[in-house]
């Protein structure tokens, strides 16, 4: 093994051509039976893409029903059949996934100096048990949907019989394994496969935050999915493990799917924030603020999202001990992650900021951050639950913290490692253009909703009363910028495959390993074995003045 001696090459580097994962094969059966953790990153990539478009066409026919006060569009069956067929395609389909399963795939072998992840094979099987879901999903859709809410709330998932739940609970179940598989492939990876010299505090923080997102999805996701099968069971063979006609107890299931549910916010907000600490670094020249402590508020986060669960039930009928207790707890979660936030803050402090698209997602994700961040402290909060609970406001608080923050953050990882998975830069202008109209559509879109939460406005319902049409208009016209946001970012992306500038190795000049190959990477990723000399972020090393070419830098 030898040291590698990488150069931050020019932007015009003609790399393009040359032999790597995308050429290394050719035909279906080459991407169909790859082992390859950059082509499985890519058919995510496809699959994810397609979700999205479910889920956001079945979020705009919401929202034009709720243009008008009157059921004018649908029956309420059909709407409640809408809502929860949006949350199960979004939550199970697009939110835990994206991160994790594509940039998580793609980069954490590249971050540690490995060859591909620990286990190729059960990689691509994690990705075939997402499709065998993803045909659940859409056999339970083509069948006539499921109307229990995206939660599959007892008793209504086992006492009505008119809906497809077992076919969309056993989609989330076999998704819930796609997911595990996924995260004892990166646990083993990165215990195993670090480069030498890399050690663990000179890991990215990218791959602390993967790392604390794999623990989570390990431990919480077989809890849902012995939820899910009790409910299959109990609808199919008629027991009584919840209903309590037959001698179940409803808050059984509520314990079960919330011990998961709400740790899996966490799987959806790690890798987000783990794509933040990378873009705020590489367009602001320094260290990451803080490093440890950014480091081992991951791994805090993921230990405190286990004990938080019951904050979803103080009006279920739990004790008022145990749920002043979560009330605590609740509190408590908050401080790892406003570490993050203060460390990020102090890491631009007189840092040499650049605004590239992926800066702005950055940008933008922070605000979106602490808005959704704060609107939970009110949720935690035991008295101001009980009048906010089932109300819009936390279905903004939702869509603040998970929807906008881990979209934004995963459009700035793409747009950040988009040269580096395929060798070609996207138009700047309609980057900035595209962030901005997600961005300012979002906040018109969900800011009138807690409004209307607060006023009393109860969630999931397709009828309103007059007062609320202006506040559930300016949603729906916020809804339809951000769409056609979302819309534009994917057309300008798929252009730039065939038209965008060749990037080179490193556009950004950013400072880490998997910048240190050719672009798009080949096959094996390096052609010698890294060894790691210097901790992470040391941008301070690197002379930056005007973006010329620069001398070898030694990792």
């Amino acid at each position: 093994m030898s040291a590698v001696a990488p150069v931050l090459p020019n932007l015009e580097t003609p790399r393009y051509n040359e032999r790597n994962y995308l050429n290394n094969g050719h035909g279906i059966k080459s991407w169909l039976l790859t082992g390859d953790h950059k082509r499985i990153a890519l058919m995510y990539m496809v699959a994810v893409t397609i979700f999205f478009a479910v889920g956001g066409i079945l979020a705009m026919i919401i929202r034009m029903e709720l243009l008008t006060p009157e059921v004018d569009l649908m029956s309420y069956d059909t709407y409640n059949k809408m809502f929860t067929m949006h949350g199960v395609a979004m939550v199970f389909f697009v939110l835990i996934p994206a991160v994790p399963a594509i940039l998580g795939n793609f980069l954490v072998p590249l971050m540690i100096g490995a060859k591909d992840l620990a286990f190729p094979k059960i990689n691509l099987l994690s990705f075939y048990l997402y499709c065998i879901a993803a045909c659940l999903l859409l056999y339970t859709i083509g069948a006539g949907g499921v109307d229990t809410g995206w939660t599959f709330t007892t008793p209504l998932s086992t006492h009505y019989v008119n809906t497809n739940v077992v076919s969309a609970g056993l989609a989330a179940f076999v998704a819930g394994f796609s997911s595990i598989f996924t995260g004892l492939n990166f646990v083993a990876t990165i215990h195993r496969m670090r480069a030498p010299g890399l050690t663990w505090f000179r890991l990215p923080l990218f791959i602390w935050s993967m790392y604390a997102a794999s623990v989570i999805m390990i431990l919480g996701t077989p809890v849902v999915s012995i939820a899910i099968v009790l409910v299959a069971v109990e609808r199919i063979f008629n027991f009584g493990f919840f209903d309590p006609t037959k001698g179940g107890d409803p808050l059984l299931f509520q314990h079960l799917f919330w011990f998961y549910s709400h740790p899996a916010v966490y799987i959806m907000l790690l890798p987000g924030m783990a794509c933040i600490s990378e873009i705020i670094a590489c367009f602001s020249r320094k260290r990451v603020f803080g490093y440890p402590a950014v480091a081992f508020s991951s791994i805090a986060i993921s230990l405190f999202s286990f004990f938080v669960w019951e904050h979803h039930m103080y009006i279920m009928g739990v004790s008022q001990y145990s749920a002043l207790v979560f009330s605590l707890l609740t509190m408590l979660v908050a401080v790892p992650s406003a570490i993050k936030v203060f460390n990020w803050s102090f890491t631009l402090y007189k840092g040499s900021i650049t605004f590239r698209a992926p800066m702005i997602y950055a940008m933008c994700c922070l605000g979106l951050f602490v808005v959704g961040g704060c609107a939970g402290v009110f949720l935690g909060s035991l008295g101001m639950d009980v009048h906010l609970t089932e109300t819009y406001f936390i279905v903004a608080h939702f869509h603040f913290v998970m929807v906008g923050f881990v979209l934004m953050a995963f459009l700035g990882g793409i747009h950040f490692w988009w040269p580096k998975m395929f060798g070609r830069m996207y138009p700047e202008g309609p980057a900035k253009v595209a962030a901005v109209m997600i961005f300012v559509g979002f906040f018109v879109t969900f800011g009138p909703q807690f409004v209307l939460g607060f006023l009393g406005m109860p969630r999931r319902y397709a009828a309103y009363p007059p007062e609320y049409q202006v506040l559930n208009v300016m949603s729906t016209a916020g809804a339809t910028v951000m769409g056609a946001g979302f819309f534009f970012t994917m057309i300008y992306l798929v252009w730039s495959l065939k038209f965008g500038a060749v990037a080179g190795d490193n556009p950004w000049h950013a400072y880490g390993l998997e910048w240190q190959t050719q672009s798009p990477p080949v096959t094996e990723n390096f052609p010698v074995t890294p060894i790691v000399t210097h901790e992470a972020y040391d941008y301070e090393s690197i002379d930056f003045p005007h973006r010329e070419r620069r001398a070898p830098v030694h990792i």
